[in-house]
């Protein structure tokens, strides 16, 4: 029986390592997803602002061309 029990317990230990060894593969994944998460969350900030800023910057350059338009059209008359 002893042969037994010895297999039970490194047994036991391989599965207690191997519990072990996915916990922690776990929390860093974990800890890699949150920090995913948050660069998501700043790229999407990011990502509105710069849309922000390109509404901005195609209105001034459509009155920047009516302008110029206008200047044409007065050159011409």
């Amino acid at each position: 029986m002893p042969k037994a029990a010895n297999a039970k317990d490194r047994v036991n230990d391989a599965f207690s390592r191997l519990e072990s060894m996915v916990d922690d593969r776990l929390r860093a994944e974990r800890a890699r997803s949150d920090e995913l998460v948050q660069r998501l969350g700043k790229l999407e900030q990011q990502h509105e602002e710069l849309k922000k800023v390109a509404i901005e910057v195609e209105g001034r350059l459509e009155r920047a061309m009516e302008y110029i338009r206008s200047l044409l059209a007065a050159d011409q008359r």
